[in-house]
């Protein structure tokens, strides 16, 4: 996620960063531009045969239609990225309330070694989740677990039974040592029901993230928008050359970037997990909760 001043104005009108639409755009940009202006020349040496000066009313009712469509399609992106950050928050939260009760509930030096087991697990919960929903490996949140897990620790033992939803693997590690706990009297019924309710969380969270992941905008409606931005820029051209003959084509070049920027950053950010630019900050997230995690469990 880049993170920038929101009031400096002329700054960000004059930034170019990877994830700017223009770049992205550039090509067909170029290949329309061509496209309009050998329409345009068409239209003004032959006009005694092609003549569309009245597409202008046309063109503008389904601009409006156009604009409509696009402000939905942007929001409902935009819930989707802002309902991943509330999430992401929401584990934030989660993560330290559970660190800090079970710092309360094993006190002492006897339980250090299950402090710093359950550091590492707690930790390693945010990273596996952030590797999960960008679907990659699991392998390198497994193999850094097991590296800083001493020998006989149950952690490691995650890495040989090779997971493949590594954040449920951690959860049912974390409830397993908790129910033990329970077991040999170290913690009550009431305080286990507390842990476990907290935990649940963390599921919770996980499926939340999985939803917006898994569920992408309809395909009809998405294919639909495509399609019509491509029919409307296509005779765009045909519209504005009467009144305003060659700068028609700027003119059409403009209102395409204009649309297809806007559907290019509802696809961006529909899917928040990834590494976008304007993706949701997941990797500064995970360090965050680590640090807080280690520091209440020290």
């Amino acid at each position: 996620m880049i993170l920038y001043n929101p009031r400096a104005w002329f700054a960000l009108i004059f930034e170019f960063h990877r994830s700017d639409t223009f770049r992205k755009m550039i090509w067909v940009l170029l290949a329309f531009s061509m496209y309009a202006l050998a329409l345009t020349w068409v239209e003004l040496h032959y006009r005694e045969y092609f003549n569309f000066h009245s597409t202008i009313a046309v063109h503008s009712l389904l601009g409006f239609i156009m604009g409509l469509l696009l402000v939905f399609r942007t929001n409902t992106a935009y819930d989707r990225w802002w309902e991943g950050r509330k999430q992401w928050g929401a584990l934030v939260n989660s993560t330290r309330h559970f660190a800090y009760q079970l710092a309360a509930l094993l006190p002492g030096p006897e339980h250090a070694e299950d402090r710093a087991a359950l550091t590492r697990l707690i930790a390693a919960y945010p990273s596996a989740l952030r590797h999960h929903l960008r679907r990659q490996d699991p392998a390198e949140t497994l193999q850094n677990l097991a590296e800083d897990t001493p020998h006989g620790l149950q952690p490691g033992d995650l890495a040989a039974t090779d997971p493949q939803h590594v954040p449920n693997a951690i959860a049912a590690e974390l409830y397993r040592r908790i129910a033990e706990w329970n077991r040999s009297g170290t913690i009550s019924g009431e305080m286990l029901i507390n842990l476990n309710a907290e935990l649940a969380r963390f599921t919770d969270i996980t499926g939340a993230c999985e939803r917006i992941l898994k569920t992408p905008i309809p395909f009809g409606y998405s294919l639909f928008i495509k399609k019509f931005i491509f029919a409307y820029t296509l005779t765009l051209p045909l519209g504005l050359v009467d009144e305003f003959g060659y700068w028609s084509v700027p003119l059409s070049v403009f209102v395409l970037y204009v649309f297809g920027s806007l559907e290019l950053l509802a696809e961006e950010i529909e899917e928040p997990f990834g590494l976008d630019a304007n993706d949701l900050p997941t990797d500064p997230l995970a360090d965050t909760m680590r640090t807080n995690v280690a520091e209440l469990l020290a």
